[in-house]
């Protein structure tokens, strides 16, 4: 069997489990947000339940529309806010403590090897990165799994995707997937689980392949995962004291298909609107100008993204046509941010930095399109109206594109600093 196969087996207490089988299995963590999570607890109260199966694994993050941006985001949050308290939830982080949630939840060590996770978002299947099955459903799961501990699945075929080579300077995470969705196409793993190898993997951060895993949903995916390696166990061991399983595909696990990649000749790469699969090498699109650029999310909100940004904008300023946003996914992250001198550089910069927020990623706040404007961020998704107006466009890059082309007032390859 593959990871995700034993995973998935052992969690619905079978020996082996098959493609396309049915299975109910244990869930180790229930996730939603202040979009999601309410409708979830209204389910939850209608069935009658009183408690919910384990208040240690419900995890409650109140960050797209937070801080609150209006009277019925208010409302949305304050819902979460009183579930909370009356189930006496571990782990709810508010404002203040909370961070994006799908960089929040690995930092806080909640995700570790062999778990099952489920959460009301589809991004979600970032937690793949170490070595977890993690996936999105919808809200009406996360009532049911709330009330059981339990999840139905179907369990997904296995695409192994293997890159090979060193990778040149510039280039991360976010390029290799990209580069991969732009290959199969944003359907090219429907319902498929994601296995991410080979040597170039394993020279990339564990960061870099939490930005892999957050993307697997953007070609379909069912599941984004990695084998756990020296460097997960090393990003663990300050994050966890829980002992945690580590599961391996066999030797004659079966896959699907078997896709090859030679990194080191990859240039930077950026999606085009309206799909994350419209992707070419940044210096074709060096005459799109920009009036936005978006550094933040749960895709590329980390530490690690913050450093390569604030490399290329030190001792530079954003052109005075374009806004640039930062947004450190995690106040942890900011504060790191801040003691590096992170900050002073963007600010310096002429930079807005926000508090941990998933606002302009959906269009939500804190960065909204107008008619006709054109973003390039480092977020997951470039669909028509995504960030804004219907007749805004949003490109999609690595941090290193996105510092670049703030300086430059157009899409740059950070070559061209």
């Amino acid at each position: 069997m593959t990871i995700t196969e034993k995973i998935l087996a052992k969690h619905c207490g079978k020996k082996e489990v098959v493609p396309g089988e049915l299975i109910l299995a244990k869930v180790d963590l229930a996730l939603s947000n202040d979009v999601t999570a309410p409708l979830a607890i209204n389910e939850f109260k209608k069935s009658g339940t009183k408690k919910v199966f384990d208040r240690n694994k419900v995890v409650l993050v109140p960050d797209h529309f937070t801080p609150n941006k209006d009277i019925a985001s208010a409302e949305q949050c304050k819902v979460m806010r009183c579930f909370a308290r009356e189930q006496k939830i571990t782990n709810f982080y508010e404002v203040g403590r909370m961070g994006v949630e799908h960089a929040l939840l690995p930092e806080q060590g909640l995700v570790k090897p062999g778990m099952v996770i489920i959460g009301a978002d589809s991004h979600t299947c970032t937690y793949g990165a170490l070595g977890a099955f993690a996936t999105g459903v919808g809200s009406t799961d996360i009532a049911a799994a709330m009330v059981t501990g339990k999840a139905w699945f179907k369990v997904p075929a296995t695409m192994k995707f293997i890159y090979h080579g060193k990778m040149p300077k510039w280039i991360g995470g976010k390029d290799l997937i990209l580069h991969t969705i732009g290959d199969i196409g944003v359907d090219g793993a429907l319902y498929n689980s994601m296995e991410f190898t080979g040597n170039a993997i394993d020279n990339l951060s564990v960061e870099g392949r939490l930005t892999m895993a957050n993307m697997a949903i953007e070609a379909g995916g069912k599941n984004g995962i990695f084998h756990v390696d020296k460097k997960t166990i090393e990003y663990l061991k300050d994050k966890t004291k829980d002992k945690y399983t580590i599961f391996e595909s066999d030797n004659d696990a079966k896959y699907i298909s078997v896709h090859e990649y030679d990194v080191s000749k990859l240039k930077p790469k950026v999606a085009a609107p309206h799909l994350p699969s419209n992707v070419k090498s940044a210096v074709e699109y060096k005459n799109v100008m920009i009036d936005q650029v978006i550094i933040g999310s749960c895709t590329n909100g980390r530490i690690s993204d913050l450093r390569v940004a604030a490399a290329i904008l030190k001792n530079k300023k954003v052109h005075p046509y374009v806004r640039l946003i930062v947004i450190p996914a995690t106040q942890k992250i900011y504060q790191q941010a801040m003691k590096e001198g992170l900050l002073d550089i963007f600010i310096n910069a002429n930079a807005a930095v926000s508090t941990p927020t998933c606002g302009p990623c959906l269009g939500g706040h804190m960065g909204i399109l107008g008619e006709g404007e054109r973003a390039l961020a480092t977020t997951n998704r470039n669909f028509v109206g995504r960030m804004g107006h219907p007749k805004s466009e949003v490109y999609l890059s690595g941090p290193a594109v996105a510092a670049a082309s703030a300086i430059k007032g157009k899409i740059t390859s950070p070559e061209e600093i």
